[in-house]
């Protein structure tokens, strides 16, 4: 794979811009990314995924550091996957993953950092606005204030994004019924809250699926909701939730879904749970308070119509 239209420095301060570090797959992987460098106007130096992490250690600056991906590369990618978490909680650089949706399970699996962005079947929109949120989240906190996104590319997708961030808070603030209590498996309901029928939650998720024949499914978005529903119905019936069917689930595009998936669990409503018998899989599930409240939601409604 040819480096770039740049010239390779030993040292990236050569350059007067920092540029980014282009982690690739394969040659195609490679050209999907840089085109997104060019259109942020951004310097690149592009190495195969095997070259990171040498790269990595002489490292001196970068924009950020993107791993494009378009095939599961077993236990290299899992390598690279940890030293990229690694790298990002040591916060040196901005952090972006892009991939096909097949590896969302493995690269969920070894990825915990809240702050590397996780792109997933992303258009070039979605690209660049991934790219955009990690530089301006690494830019406000090493300078305790935001740049101005309006010199980001796609400032517009940037702005929707942070507003959908502000959404997920007010939204969590509301549902959130204290620190979750670290369990084996959410106690069965007691009290107040009573036992609730597996059919009647999948009733509920089939009448939303319905509603989508007839309507756009955009007109209705609700990832969390979904989201709640789909994981009280594995509990019920004491199925295991991955985080790529958890995605399908909330029936919007996984890297939004993957974002509320983070958010709640952020929120002590999910529980991330790793596979004992995949290393490449977690499961989510509802937390003991998540759990608590969804049972007596449905106490309290009774029978009555829930979409």
């Amino acid at each position: 794979m040819n480096a770039s239209i740049f010239p390779v420095a030993s040292s990236l301060d050569t350059y007067g811009t920092p540029p980014l570090l282009i982690a690739a797959s394969s040659e195609a992987a490679a050209s999907r990314a840089s085109e997104i460098a060019l259109s942020a106007e951004l310097p690149f130096v592009s190495v195969s995924l095997e070259e990171l992490p040498s790269r990595l250690d002489r490292q001196a600056k970068a924009a950020a550091i993107w791993l494009e991906i378009d095939g599961d590369l077993g236990s290299v990618l899992d390598r690279i996957l940890d030293r990229i978490d690694a790298e990002a909680a040591a916060d040196r650089f901005p952090m972006v993953i892009a991939a096909p949706l097949s590896l969302i399970d493995p690269i969920s699996a070894r990825i915990h950092h809240p702050d590397v962005e996780l792109v997933f079947d992303g258009t070039p929109a979605d690209r660049a606005a991934a790219l955009a949120l990690a530089r301006w989240r690494k830019a406000y906190k090493n300078d305790g204030v935001a740049e101005d996104i309006t010199q980001e590319p796609s400032a517009a997708r940037l702005r929707q994004l942070s507003d959908e961030v502000s959404r997920i808070a007010a939204t969590l603030a509301r549902l959130s019924v204290g620190p979750d209590v670290p369990v084996e498996r959410p106690p069965p309901p007691t009290g107040n809250a009573p036992t609730v029928a597996l059919d009647a939650v999948h009733q509920v998720i089939r009448a939303r699926r319905v509603r989508a024949r007839y309507f756009d499914e955009e007109l209705f978005a609700d990832p969390a909701w979904d989201m709640l529903l789909d994981l009280l119905q594995a509990e019920i019936a004491q199925h295991r939730v991955p985080v790529s069917s958890l995605c399908i689930a909330a029936a919007v595009p996984a890297t939004t879904a993957l974002r509320w998936i983070k958010t709640m669990t952020d929120g002590g409503l999910f529980k991330r749970r790793a596979d004992p018998h995949d290393g490449r899989r977690v499961f989510v599930e509802l937390s003991s308070n998540a759990s608590n409240a969804m049972h007596r939601y449905f106490g309290e409604v009774g029978k009555a119509v829930v979409i």
